[in-house]
C-alpha cells in the first residue's frame, strides 16, 4: 500500500497540517484513525461533511475509520474557535443529540460491516462516565503541564481577550485533556494511532498525541495527527449557511430541494474548489469538468455536477432527480402542466417560506375573483385598489400565466388539488391553499 490516500487528499486541498511520520505510517498498511463529532445539535450540517468525507476516503483506501460521538466532551464544550463559553446541555438534550448524530453518521459509514477495516462508532461517555475527578487528576492531569496547555492557540486567544473573549472557565480548560484522553483510550484499547479533524482542532489533537506518548512510559508509543482546512467561501462569507441558517444533512431540517439549490448556486470560484472536496470524482474527471466549465461558464455544468454528486451522496439518487426536476420546472415553458407533476412534499419544499393564505373550499367553490384573491381574501396586497392597478398593469400571473381582472379562480387552477401560485411581477410570489 502506498500513501496515495494522503496524495489524493493533498490534491483535493484537504490537508492543512500533518505530523511527521504520518504518511509513512499510512503507507505501511491498514491504519486505524478517528475523528470526533461533538453533539451540540441533534443533527450535523454541511460543515461536518468534510470530516465525514475524510472517514469515507480513509475506508476506501483500506484503513479503518472510527467516528467518535462526544457524549462526554459534549457536556463541556470545545473552546476552539469560540470567544465565549457554550451553554451546557442537560442529559436529556445531550442523549437526543448523540442519537441524532449516530443516525446521521450511519448513513455514510456502515457500522454493521464485517470487513476487516469496517467502520466503528464509539461514544467517549462510555469510558469517561465512571472516571472520578481524583482519578482523572492523578492519572491524566499530572501528565500534561499547564504551560503546555496554555501554549495552545484555542486557549491563548481566550486568555488574551482576542475577538471579544471573556476568558475561559476551568471546565473548558479541561476540554483538551479529555479529548487527549480519548486518543489515549482508543490507542490503548483499539490500536487507533491517528486522529484527524479540522485545522482548528490541531491543538487538541496534538495534546492527544503527547498524552499517548507520556502515558506509555517505557513503551514505544507512536501517535499521529492530520487536519484539513476549514472551508471558506471566496467572498469571505461563512460556508454552510444560507439566509435561513445552517444547511443541515437531515431533510426535515433542510429540505432536499433547498440542499440541492445551495450547491447549484455556488460561485464559479467556489465550485472549482468544492468539486474536489465534496465529491469522490477522480482527478481526471474533475479536471475535465473544470476545463469544460472554464470554456463555457454560462452553462454552469460544474455547479450542476457538484449539486448532483453531493445531493446523491447525502440523500439519494431519487432525491436528487426530484430536486433537479423541481428546479427545472420553475423555468419550464409548460410550467402550468409540469408543476402539477410534483408531489405535495416537493411542491412545499420548492415554495418554502413563500407567503401562504388559506381559503376554505366552500368559499373557493363560490368563485374567487382576482381582486379578492390578491387583497380581501389573502391580504397579499394592501387594498383592492392596489390589486386592481396590478391587474391593469398586466403584472399578475396565476401559475405563471398572465391573467386580468376578469379571471375567476377555478378547479383548473389547482395544483395537487389545493394550491395556486400567484405572482406579482418577477419577484413577488404568493401561495393560496384551498382547505377542506
Amino acid at each position: 500500500m502506498t500513501n496515495a490516500f494522503v496524495e489524493d487528499l493533498r490534491w483535493r486541498g484537504m490537508v492543512h497540517d500533518i505530523m511527521p511520520g504520518t504518511e509513512e505510517q499510512l503507507s505501511k498498511g491498514m491504519t486505524s484513525a478517528y475523528i470526533g463529532f461533538d453533539p451540540t445539535s441533534d443533527s450535523l450540517h454541511i460543515g461536518s461533511l468534510v470530516p465525514i468525507i475524510l472517514l469515507v476516503h480513509l475506508e476506501k483506501a483500506g484503513h479503518k475509520p472510527y467516528a467518535l460521538v462526544g457524549g462526554a466532551t459534549g457536556m463541556i464544550g470545545d473552546p476552539s474557535g469560540k470567544s465565549d463559553e457554550r451553554n451546557l446541555l442537560d442529559e436529556v438534550a445531550l442523549a437526543k443529540n448523540v442519537a441524532g448524530i449516530k443516525s446521521v453518521l450511519s448513513r455514510f459509514l456502515n457500522f454493521d460491516s464485517t470487513e476487516k477495516n469496517a467502520p466503528r462508532l464509539v461514544n467517549n461517555y462510555d469510558w469517561m462516565k465512571n472516571f472520578s475527578f481524583i482519578d482523572f487528576a492523578r492519572d491524566v492531569g499530572k501528565r500534561i503541564t499547564v504551560n503546555y496547555m496554555m501554549s495552545k492557540d484555542s486557549v491563548k486567544k481566550r486568555f488574551s481577550g482576542e475577538e471579544g473573549s471573556v476568558g475561559m472557565s476551568f471546565t473548558e480548560f479541561t476540554y483538551q485533556l479529555i479529548q487527549g484522553y480519548d486518543f489515549y483510550h482508543l490507542y490503548k484499547h483499539e490500536n487507533v494511532i491517528l486522529q484527524m479533524g479540522g485545522s482548528d482542532q490541531w491543538g487538541n489533537i496534538t495534546t492527544g498525541t503527547e498524552l499517548v506518548r507520556r502515558m506509555n512510559v517505557g513503551e514505544e508509543a507512536k501517535a499521529y495527527a492530520m487536519t484539513c482546512p476549514l472551508i471558506t467561501k471566496a467572498d469571505g462569507s461563512k460556508f454552510g449557511k444560507s439566509e435561513g441558517g445552517n444547511i443541515w444533512l437531515d431533510p426535515d431540517k433542510t429540505s432536499v430541494y433547498k440542499f440541492y439549490q445551495f450547491w447549484l448556486n455556488t460561485s464559479d470560484e467556489d465550485a472549482e474548489k468544492y468539486i474536489k472536496i465534496f465529491t469522490f470524482l477522480d482527478k481526471e474527471a474533475i479536471e475535465t469538468l473544470i476545463a469544460e466549465h472554464q470554456d463555457a461558464p454560462h452553462l454552469r455544468n460544474l455547479q450542476k455536477r457538484l449539486a448532483e454528486e453531493v445531493t446523491t451522496f447525502v440523500h439519494s439518487k431519487d432525491d436528487f432527480e426530484n430536486a433537479e426536476r423541481a428546479s427545472n420546472i420553475l423555468f419550464s415553458s409548460s410550467f402550468k402542466q409540469d408543476i402539477k407533476t410534483l408531489n405535495e412534499t416537493m411542491f412545499l419544499e420548492v415554495f418554502e417560506g413563500v407567503p401562504l393564505a388559506e381559503i376554505s373550499k366552500s368559499e373557493f367553490e363560490e368563485g374567487v375573483d382576482m381582486i379578492a384573491a390578491l387583497a380581501a381574501k389573502t391580504n397579499f396586497l394592501n387594498s383592492n385598489g392596489e390589486a386592481r392597478r396590478a391587474l391593469k398593469e398586466n403584472s399578475i400571473s396565476v401559475n405563471k400565466e398572465k391573467v386580468g381582472e376578469d379571471h375567476i379562480l377555478s378547479a383548473d387552477d389547482l395544483i395537487n388539488g389545493k394550491y395556486i401560485i400567484l405572482n406579482k411581477g418577477k419577484k413577488n410570489t404568493y401561495i393560496i391553499k384551498v382547505t377542506a
